[in-house]
């Protein structure tokens, strides 16, 4: 027998080397895992079938792992390393033998309770041939696809036109020693143990195919169905005075205006185009903390991703992204701007369900789309939407939009029974190809509409465009999250008609907050928007080469030593590395002179790049702030610098979401600046070295809030000088005095003229209480007062005499 084994294995192997091309995650599951090759191991799979043996086989092969085609020494017993819970069914007919699952666990477990021993290695591995998830109505389909648990004849041809799409997952090695420390009848701990795997595995499977597909016609069928839906059509029907059918064929309409059409043929060309696209536009993608996710979906949830949102490009690399971890692509929340021929068409079978930007006195249209909403949740299928509503054109996280975020929680409360976590991402570019686009719409310009001409045009402009960063935040149980903000929240649940309760909005809004902090607490730094953090700062934006590189080292050990979070990532490379890299993007101008080169960013580029800052401006806030403050004052205390921090991080938190101070963060800064022998403590004294490069690295950070300065002392000031100031006089009379700042100091940077911007602030203020509303409009308190006293002792004194001119006139006009 054992010889008829091998050569049908032999006969597997070749046809495995023939057919199959594996994508294997993690990329190290030695190092993942902490595994050791040299301790028993077995392998548990769903399927004990020849052909996962031999790709299992070949894979752990190439990684160093013990073969799981022989057998493993387990005390003085041999037992196969490879363990198939199921047989493949026969030929004709249903029912499977029963496999040998359970007498190999049965042997495992009692060489574990005898010797005692703890190394033993069992390993779940997910063999996937092909992600489609199938139909909820099988068809002719099912005789290529994996969906179904298939005989050896069907596996034939799953192997012949779905093996270059082999899937194997190695999953964390079970925990046997839980099962046999528990209280349990001995003969019962093989089933259970035969019992969780079969359950990771469906959760594995979810995960990377999502759940069966209905036909677009069933779809539309249950959802016409639906209690929800009806009552809204016979509400459309009377207010419009029209027939019932009319006014259901009006709800078909919407559905099929708004329904994603999802196609696995289409995902996995899309695949194939993309890895093309990215290796033509980038130099690499790099994907950070993915492993939380793979703990969520391996815990049975609900995944929402809420990413910031920086460009069309982000629609293709975070699936594409997500899709190469191993998980079935999202259906994604898309605007239905983006629904124009042929793209249209494209995103809706990548997963893409349309969404207009206003719901607004169109009651059938919110009601399908509610219900179209969570029929994707009850289904199981992973959702993807921006919270901000659309992309930022100045690189800050935009206030978010909390009209998705609602009807999520409002489908919670129809009882769904998975637990539903989102899941933040923060994306960054070296380049964003819309950024001239953005610049142009700041200016004044209209938006233009999406069309066939201007992909084509975007084709026509590909060029290389340096490194994507993705990086997913900490999760976010919505689930936990009610019950700690809302513990009576499941009191609220019922299984149709969801009535908004009065804690909903509110709760909606803090949670939308929350994404946002998340998100910025994993923001990735890069050559490009570190060189920008340190050149936008300078006369004539540029700097001598080796001033620029030791400004570079001296952020990178800033936010490796003192970074603002954990997920915050830092590039590998050294400064030279960064900045040569930096210069392949044609971003920069090199002159060169006899006393050496300076590095100059682009005149076309100069504006441009403070969009590259403001996606990390946040991470150096607090770092700037007390060099700031160090700079001017040359010598301090502890004390003095926690009270400077603790007036102004609030107002930075509500304007970049930042999360609340770590105690220690000061602490950890002002040691980074001794590290690079900036300052001298000594006790709560805290003075800056005698050091001409110390006042030069301090003025360079420092000076990258300048402009969040001198917004905040133009409201401030005007505040300030007033007996009291309605506030939309103050909207418009700190834009006018922005606008002449502009002038005066040669400020380019949009967000600086933005009345977004300045409402935003005005609105802390309020929130923050440092402003009231009273008869004579809006006045200051004590604490404003401080804030007025910090900013004039912070900014440059041609700065703030500018400001001061304007605000002390225009007090006076006021008093005339």
């Amino acid at each position: 027998m054992r010889i008829i084994n091998r050569c049908l294995n032999f006969i597997s192997a070749g046809m495995n080397r023939l057919f199959v091309k594996s994508k294997v995650l993690p990329e190290n599951p030695i190092e993942q895992y902490n595994l050791n090759p040299a301790n028993p191991t077995f392998y548990i799979v769903r399927l004990n079938a020849r052909s996962d043996l031999a790709a299992l086989a070949r894979v752990c092969k190439k990684y160093g792992l013990p073969n799981p085609t022989e057998e493993q020494l387990l005390g003085n017993a041999e037992l196969d390393r490879f363990i198939g819970i199921q047989n493949p069914p026969p030929l004709f007919g249903n029912k499977s033998k029963p496999s040998n699952a359970l007498q190999q666990g049965k042997q495992i477990i009692d060489h574990l309770m005898q010797s005692g021993e703890k190394n033993v290695q069992v390993i779940p591995v997910t063999i996937l041939w092909g992600r489609n998830p199938g139909k909820e109505k099988p068809g002719l389909g099912t005789l290529v696809s994996h969906s179904l648990t298939p005989s050896w004849f069907r596996k034939f041809f799953v192997l012949l036109f779905s093996g270059r799409d082999n899937f194997i997952r190695f999953s964390q090695p079970l925990d046997l020693s839980l099962l046999v420390n528990e209280k349990a009848d001995v003969d019962e701990l093989p089933h259970k143990l035969l019992r969780v795997a079969r359950v990771h595995f469906r959760r594995q499977k979810l995960a990377a195919t999502g759940p069966k597909m209905p036909s677009r016609e069933q779809l539309f069928n249950s959802l016409l169905a639906s209690p929800t839906i009806k009552k809204a059509i016979q509400i459309e029907a009377k207010e419009k005075n029209i027939s019932q059918e009319q006014a259901r064929q009006n709800a078909l309409k919407l559905l099929d205006e708004i329904a994603a059409n999802y196609s696995d043929a289409t995902i996995r060309v899309a695949d194939r185009i993309l890895t093309w696209l990215w290796n033509k536009l980038y130099n690499g993608i790099d994907i950070k903390f993915s492993e939380q996710v793979h703990e969520l979906t391996d815990k049975g949830h609900e995944i929402i991703y809420m990413p910031c949102h920086r460009s069309h490009m982000d629609y293709l690399l975070l699936t594409y992204s997500i899709y190469h971890l191993g998980l079935v692509p999202p259906h994604i929340a898309a605007g239905i701007n983006l629904n124009f021929f042929p793209a249209g068409g494209i995103f809706r079978r990548s997963g893409a369900f349309f969404i207009r930007r206003s719901f607004a006195g169109n009651k059938l249209y919110s009601s399908v789309f509610k219900e179209y909403l969570s029929q994707l949740f009850i289904k199981g299928y992973s959702v993807k939407f921006y919270t901000e509503g659309g992309r930022s054109r100045t690189g800050r996280l935009l206030p978010p939009k909390t009209g998705m975020l609602a009807m999520t929680l409002q489908a919670m409360l129809r009882g769904i029974d998975r637990p539903i976590s989102i899941v933040p991402v923060y994306i960054g570019y070296e380049h964003v190809m819309e950024i001239n686009t953005y610049l142009k719409e700041l200016a004044g310009n209209d938006k233009k509409g999406e069309s066939v001409l201007g992909i084509f045009k975007a084709i026509k402009n590909l060029k290389n465009y340096g490194r994507g960063y993705l990086n997913f935040g900490d999760p976010i149980s919505i689930n936990q999250y009610l019950n700690d903000q809302q513990p009576d929240w499941r009191e609220s649940i019922h299984p149709t008609d969801v009535q908004k309760p009065q804690w909903l909005g509110p709760q909606v809004a803090n949670l939308a907050d929350k994404v946002m902090v998340n998100i910025n607490s994993a923001a990735a730094l890069n050559a490009v928007n570190l060189l920008a953090m340190i050149l936008l700062v300078n006369d004539k934006h540029a700097l001598s080469k080796p001033k620029l590189i030791a400004q570079l080292e001296f952020y990178l050990h800033l936010q490796r030593s003192a970074s603002y979070s954990e997920k915050v990532t830092t590039p590998d490379e050294s400064a030279e590395q960064l900045l040569e890299h930096a210069l392949k993007l044609n971003k920069f101008d090199v002159i060169s002179d006899e006393f050496g080169e300076i590095i100059a960013i682009n005149d076309k580029e100069k504006t441009l790049f403070n969009y590259y800052r403001n996606n990390v401006l946040h991470l150096f806030a607090v770092p700037s702030l007390l060099a700031l403050h160090l700079f001017k004052a040359h010598q301090t205390t502890m004390a003095d610098c926690q009270a400077l921090i603790a007036r102004f991080y609030p107002l930075f938190a509500k304007e970049w979401f930042l999360h609340e101070l770590d105690e220690n963060y000061i602490t950890r800064v002002l040691a980074s600046f001794v590290d690079q022998d900036l300052i001298e403590i000594d006790g709560d004294n805290i003075k800056i070295t005698n050091s001409n490069d110390c006042l030069a690295k301090l003025e360079m950070l420092g000076r990258a809030l300048s402009l969040t300065l001198q917004r905040y002392a133009i409201v401030v000031g005007f505040i300030q000088t007033s007996s009291g100031i309605e506030r939309e006089e103050l909207e418009h009379e700190s834009q006018v005095l922005a606008d002449r700042l502009g002038t005066l100091h040669g400020i380019k940077t949009p967000e600086f003229f933005d009345k977004k911007v300045l409402i935003g602030f005005i609105s802390s203020l309020r929130e923050q209480k440092l402003i009231t509303e009273t008869e004579q409009g809006l006045t200051g308190s004590n604490e404003l007062c401080e804030v007025y006293l910090y900013l004039k002792a912070l900014l440059p004194a041609r700065v703030w005499q500018s400001i001061d001119d304007i605000v002390q006139s225009q007090a006076q006009h006021t008093k005339d």
